[in-house]
């Protein structure tokens, strides 16, 4: 199991047998919808760098055909619906403390 969003997209990549010049030209930029270049990809595959937006990482769930919610936690950011939920404290932590215990 990979433990960086880098490295899990690399084992992905190479599982589904696309290089990072195929990989990189499926990956749009939000601002301008042109492709993210095969040198940013590497960047991100060698944990050099991370996904500027939750744009990308939906077009990397597209592009690998993984779960987007599953790369947001490699990321280490929450999703943009979530982190604009409006979620009071208490039931933040509620729902941290109810992961942390089906993590484990």
């Amino acid at each position: 199991m990979s433990s960086t969003l880098g490295s899990y997209i690399a084992a992905r990549r190479k599982q589904l047998g696309i290089s990072q010049k195929e990989l990189a030209s499926m990956i749009m930029k939000e601002d301008d919808e042109r492709p993210i270049t095969p040198q940013y990809l590497n960047d991100i595959e060698r944990d050099r760098r991370q996904p500027t937006s939750d744009h990308i990482i939906s077009q990397f769930s597209e592009a690998l055909k993984i779960e987007a919610d599953y790369l947001f936690y490699l990321s280490g950011i929450l999703p943009s619906d979530v982190r604009n939920a409006n979620i009071p404290r208490e039931d933040v932590v509620q729902m941290f403390s109810a992961f942390r215990r089906t993590a484990k």
